[in-house]
């Protein structure tokens, strides 16, 4: 992979009040897209082929959350926290609203910026986002997510963290076989898109810069995701939100997706006949009914 496939993609950052940094990468002038990636991701979560955001003209500001690339670590934090430093992203760039697109682990993230900045937002969508589980949905995932999940469900702090450790040791000199490991089991329809060079590209590099600093970021984030979503409240989400999800996702199970956008009385599910990894096919799509909303 050489850096010119990634020459048009600016690396940025600024520090915090309470000196941490906050990492993004931003792509295109145009319409201001903040986009909030899955879990592990970093800002480097950006598709190898761009055309699509290039011929919406598109300005495609891809986050990262604390621990994770180039953002300081933030032991303990939830949600509200990253999103101020959303809110701190947007001020630096000089935006005063935005439309915001997340995925995956990406979810509450966007739900609490949306809660807590409301006035910032234009339309929101997420695709194929984590919701909170009820017990017997843990077994719909695949088997690593079970496993994690009821960890950090059941707060065993240890247990979680061995497990992740098992995957990073891999991470570290071949990226992408920790996730063909765990999505062995996945949807004919994941594995497709993850024989696609193009999306391997992009993986690899996204992958590679979510563990610069370790495998922390990731452990702070799966107790984030598996525990109680305190600082998140869904009353307070006046946003026009669109819930794309898999009716196969054995990532996120889509009865606990459909049961959380239920509890948004401004959102709209939208089902997709696939797995998890359906969004990259119909980015799109995707990209086009939340501008349509704008």
């Amino acid at each position: 992979m050489t850096d010119d496939l990634y020459a048009d993609v600016a690396d940025e950052s600024l520090v915090r009040p309470d000196g941490r940094t906050v990492a993004w990468t931003r792509t295109g002038t145009g319409t201001p897209v903040l986009r909030l990636p899955g879990t592990p991701g970093s800002r480097w979560s950006v598709r190898a082929d761009r055309s699509i955001w290039v011929d919406r003209g598109l300005q495609m500001i891809s986050t990262e959350r604390p621990g994770f690339g180039n953002s300081s670590r933030l032991p303990g934090r939830k949600f509200r926290e990253h999103s101020d430093d959303l809110a701190a992203i947007l001020d630096h760039l000089g935006l005063d609203r935005v439309y915001l697109n997340g995925g995956s682990g990406g979810a509450p993230h966007v739900l609490a910026f949306a809660a807590h900045h409301p006035d910032r937002v234009i339309a929101a969508t997420i695709a194929v986002g984590f919701p909170p589980l009820e017990d017997d949905e843990y077994d719909q995932m695949i088997p690593f997510n079970t496993t994690a999940f009821r960890a950090a469900r059941d707060g065993n702090e240890q247990a979680l963290r061995e497990q992740l450790a098992g995957a990073y040791e891999v991470v570290k000199t071949a990226p992408l076989a920790p996730l063909d490991a765990a999505m062995a089991t996945a949807p004919p329809s994941d594995l497709a898109v993850m024989s696609d060079p193009a999306w391997r590209a992009g993986q690899e590099r996204a992958t590679v810069e979510a563990f610069a600093q370790g495998m922390d970021g990731w452990f702070d984030e799966m107790l984030a995701l598996g525990g109680e979503w305190t600082d998140i409240d869904l009353t307070a989400i006046k946003t026009d939100l669109t819930w794309w999800h898999g009716s196969t996702d054995r990532n996120c199970p889509f009865s606990a997706a459909e049961r959380l956008v239920n509890k948004l009385p401004t959102a709209t599910m939208k089902e997709l006949a696939a797995g998890h990894f359906e969004p990259y096919k119909k980015e799109a799509d995707i990209l086009d009914e939340l501008l349509a909303r704008g």
